[in-house]
């Protein structure tokens, strides 16, 4: 396109900076501005700022005369839940596995910047006897459940395994699960594709310049899911796959169960479109948001837009929290919900602010690292959609077995990998002298080959010495 029309179009929604240095780029570097400039959608960027501005005044608004606890018929338990009810969960749950219908979509876009490394989050050890990685740990289950699918039913179409990644984070992902051989799941049952990114902006409504000839742009969030799922032709792969139910987690979390055939089906039983899996939240002021009702629609509220007394309220029937069900981004869809998500609603999610240090080109075009916050970037949640559900449910679960969170470096002290491995081998533990071990000593690991849950531990010798990987 001719740059003379770029830039009527960028002047008309006060862009025109972008292309300041136009006359000194070289002529890869133009195209490459160009390249940029051509994926904007200028109109729903710009009014990005507009949201933003919104957001910043809405920030110190509580939501306490708004909300409300979540329905009893809305929520089930894992912890409460009778041995006849479980196995009638996991057994439904097995039976859509075994005939194809279960996707796993494992969001990964995230760096291990945190936790002190440059590469994807799911490419990290965190020191286990047998030093697999979350996609090691992650795939294992996958392929476990295909093996306890095929025991039962006789037959397991297998598990696919979309992954969503980003910009920073697709090309190394990709090399790693090609050099591990996809860690023995198929390889045509793998499907990475990339979420979308968002131009930062300035507090003065500009969008900003990361050198000469490209913008500054950040991955869109998790929520960004949802366009990625059309864009990208992934929903169109679900529909002629014949995926039915759809099991979204966040990397990080060590304990995940992985397709959970339990919570799987629960949600088939339940008839669900959309369900979340919650944990009880530890003390009223932990950083977590919650689900709850605001305004009758049930949807996460995060920890900073409740006052300390609503956090601290209690229900009378058990002394737990009111508003206890902490998110732990784990999620069930269904094919079709996700389809109208992507094609009615991805436009109305709501955008979440963040005042970021964004380097930046000056007006010179020096490019500066800032001191202090200079922008905003933009992202949306995976949770947001949980209000167009027709029918949502919640299913609790046991902190110390599902959920277990890395995000930070071993300095921090909390959701490091420190405690990831402690809370693997604890478990781990649990499921050995449940089997009849009758005493371990070291750090013991249990295959996730060998077991999703705890299952088949058979044969088991009395006493354990670690450091061992028992498979």
């Amino acid at each position: 396109m001719n740059v003379d029309v770029i830039r009527l179009q960028l002047n008309k929604y006060n862009q025109g900076h972008l292309l300041k240095f136009w006359d000194e780029l070289t002529e890869d570097q133009r195209n490459d501005l160009m390249d940029d400039l051509l994926e904007l959608n200028l109109a729903e960027v710009t009014s990005y700022f507009s949201h933003a501005v919104e957001s910043f005044e809405n920030n110190n608004k509580l939501l306490d005369d708004r909300i409300e606890a979540i329905d009893d018929d809305a929520i089930g338990s894992s912890i409460n839940c009778d041995l006849d009810e479980w196995k009638k969960y996991e057994n439904m749950g097995l039976n859509e596995i075994s005939l194809g219908h279960v996707a796993v979509l494992l969001m990964a876009g995230g760096q291990g910047t945190r936790l002190g490394v440059t590469y994807p989050k799911g490419m990290f050890d965190v020191g286990l006897p047998s030093h697999k990685t979350l996609f090691q740990l992650q795939a294992e289950r996958i392929k476990r459940l295909e093996t306890m699918a095929k025991e039962e039913y006789g037959k397991c179409d297998g598990i696919i395994w979309y992954i969503l990644t980003s910009e920073a984070t697709h090309e190394p992902t990709l090399d790693f699960l090609n050099k591990n051989n996809y860690f023995g799941l198929r390889k045509n049952n793998v499907v990475a594709f990339k979420q979308g990114m968002v131009p930062c902006i300035g507090f003065n409504g500009e969008i900003l310049l990361d050198e000469k000839y490209r913008l500054s742009k950040a991955p869109d969030g998790n929520g960004g899911l949802y366009r990625a799922l059309k864009v990208q032709g992934i929903l169109d792969d679900m529909i002629k796959r014949n995926i039915r139910s759809v099991h979204a987690h966040s990397v990080d979390n060590i304990l995940i169960k992985v397709a959970d055939p339990v919570f799987i089906g629960y949600c088939l039983y339940k008839n669900a479109d959309c369900g979340v899996k919650v944990v009880e939240k530890s003390q009223p002021t932990e950083a977590v948001g919650v689900v709850c009702q605001v305004d009758g629609q049930y949807r996460v509220v995060e920890y900073s837009e409740i006052s300390k007394k609503t956090s601290e309220l209690r229900r009378a029937s058990d002394g737990k929290l009111m508003f206890n069900a902490g998110n732990i981004c784990n999620h069930y869809f269904t094919t079709d919900f996700l389809r109208n998500i992507s094609n009615e609603h991805e436009h109305e999610l709501e955008l979440h602010i963040a005042k970021k240090k964004i380097p930046y080109v000056d007006e010179n075009g020096v490019r500066q690292i800032p001191s202090t916050p200079n922008g905003i970037k933009i992202e949306k949640f995976v949770f947001d959609v949980i209000k167009y559900a027709k029918r949502f449910v919640v299913w609790e679960v046991a902190r110390k077995e599902e959920f277990s969170p890395l995000k930070n470096c071993d300095s921090i002290g909390e959701d490091c990998s420190l405690t990831a491995r402690r809370d693997v081998l604890a478990l781990h533990k649990s499921w050995l002298l449940k089997a009849g071990v009758k005493s371990i000593h070291g750090d013991v690991e249990v295959s996730p080959l060998l077991s999703y849950a705890g299952e088949n531990l058979t044969n088991v010798p009395d006493v354990i010495e670690g450091p061992k990987l028992i498979e």
